[in-house]
């Protein structure tokens, strides 16, 4: 695979297309998780795994935050008594045994994850023990050779958290800084100063973390061209291997935080575009590799590395190395992936403990995907990820003939294809610069699932 060009900003075509859609973190996506895929279809699925002897990756939901982001749309327990996350981590010790037990021993943690809510919302004792356990249960590395990661606020990163996280075994971070305008950050309800983020940042690196991320949000309230250009400078002065640049999806009515925002001091349609153009000069003029949709790394990130190596995956923490592993994710609605299938656990934080108290897994929904779905996850998934796929390719690994198959699909393509968005010829589709940023309209064309009345998406820009 070699490296993506700089995507080809073209603001009309974007409007003309800026439609709601998934963002294909999985197909199918989770709107079509079932009720019917429990606990024996998981235990079934993970048996079946261990014959593959893949790697795992594990997931951790620790979602307690001590203070509310208006514009944040995740699950989480917001509250500022730390006592109540020893319950939560109870249970989830509890979970890590079930899960375990289900896993061949011998099959390595190539990468492991704590997200959020806030993972530093715990304290040193528990993250220890936190560690302590999932160690006892699953074949975790010593070498540091694994992709270790944890999503940081750096407002809840005391002294000695980051030694302690490294001591761990952890080697990669990710922080939330969203925007450095002081205005903005009133409007969201984060008010994170320049210094702190910087001081993470050079303290992470001096102790040996090899990957820094950091993530930023366009069409936030008060935001400018102007006033994004300079947290645009100040973060690139940090040069952070990974940069996400997300869009705001302003949905109210699913997220109740951001009922908060005035939605008068949104950014105007063109401004938020033209704030995203800015970013996409900005970065690619620094030297930053576009991976995909909104995630950005330098040449010597792994991230960068996988897309050229072919090892680029994308999953419910969006672009991922490693996409030979399965996914085993915990706590209260996680969301994981083994084999062909995807399960998810209780949201509702009562039910997940009671199915726990009681020695059962808590998965509340997920999804057995038949043969068709499979083969429309691999083709998203390779158009995702790589902006190109090959027929011939496609077709001997999956026993088709992929013109013949996906012949309507196709054909749907080809008012795209006069929008200068994507090419097909006889060997293949390769996306071309304007229809980059435009990847999930693309691969909507693959959704067998869409039109539909009852789920609600972001817009794809």
């Amino acid at each position: 695979m070699s490296t993506m060009p700089i995507p080809d900003f073209d603001a009309a075509l974007i409007e003309r297309y800026d439609r709601s859609g998934p963002r294909y973190t999985s197909y199918p996506t989770a709107a079509q998780f079932r009720p019917d895929f429990g606990e024996t279809q998981y235990r079934e699925f993970a048996a079946r795994s261990n014959l593959s002897a893949r790697p795992l990756s594990l997931y951790f939901h620790l979602p307690f935050c001590a203070r509310l982001c208006f514009y944040c749309g995740c699950n989480k327990i917001v509250t500022k008594n730390r006592a109540r996350a020893a319950p939560y981590l109870e249970r989830l010790h509890r979970e890590i045994a079930l899960q375990g037990a289900l896993f061949d021993r011998t099959r390595r943690v190539e990468q492991l994850h704590w997200g959020g809510g806030t993972p530093t919302f715990i304290s040193h004792d528990e993250m220890r023990e936190l560690m302590r356990v999932t160690r006892a249960h699953f074949n975790l590395r010593d070498d540091d050779g694994g992709e270790y990661g944890i999503e940081l606020d750096p407002r809840e990163v005391g002294p000695g958290t980051l030694a302690l996280l490294r001591e761990l075994g952890f080697n990669r971070a990710s922080l939330g800084v969203q925007d450095l305008d002081p205005d903005v950050q009133r409007a969201v309800n984060r008010i994170q100063s320049e210094e702190q983020t910087v001081a993470v940042v050079e303290e992470a690196r001096a102790l040996g973390f090899r990957s820094i991320s950091l993530d930023l949000i366009y069409g936030l309230p008060r935001q400018s061209l102007a006033s994004f250009d300079r947290t645009l400078e100040r973060v690139l002065a940090l040069r952070p291997d990974r940069l996400s640049i997300y869009n705001y999806a302003h949905l109210p009515q699913l997220f109740k935080p951001q009922r908060r925002i005035d939605a008068a001091a949104l950014p105007a349609p063109r401004v938020k575009l033209a704030i995203l153009g800015l970013a996409i000069e900005r970065l690619t003029a620094t030297g930053y590799v576009y991976i995909g949709m909104d995630h950005f790394a330098l040449p010597t990130d792994e991230l960068a590395a996988a897309q050229r190596d072919g090892g680029l995956h994308r999953n419910f923490q969006g672009y991922s190395t490693h996409a030979d592993c399965d996914l085993v994710s915990l706590g209260v609605t996680a969301i994981g992936a083994l084999g062909s299938s995807h399960s998810q656990n209780h949201h509702d934080l009562e039910t997940y403990n009671a199915a726990l108290d009681a020695g059962r897994l808590p998965i509340a929904r997920g999804l057995a995907p038949d043969a068709d779905d499979q083969l429309r996850r691999a083709v998203i998934e390779q158009l995702i990820c790589y902006l190109q796929l090959d027929f011939t390719e496609f077709g001997n690994q999956h026993a088709l003939d992929f013109r013949r198959y996906f012949a309507r699909e196709l054909a749907a393509l080809a008012p795209m294809e006069q929008d200068g968005l994507l090419e097909v010829d006889d060997d293949g589709i390769q996306v071309r610069a304007k229809g980059h940023l435009l990847i999930r309209n693309i691969c909507m064309v693959w959704d067998r699932y869409l039109p539909r009345t009852d789920a609600v998406y972001s817009r794809a820009i």
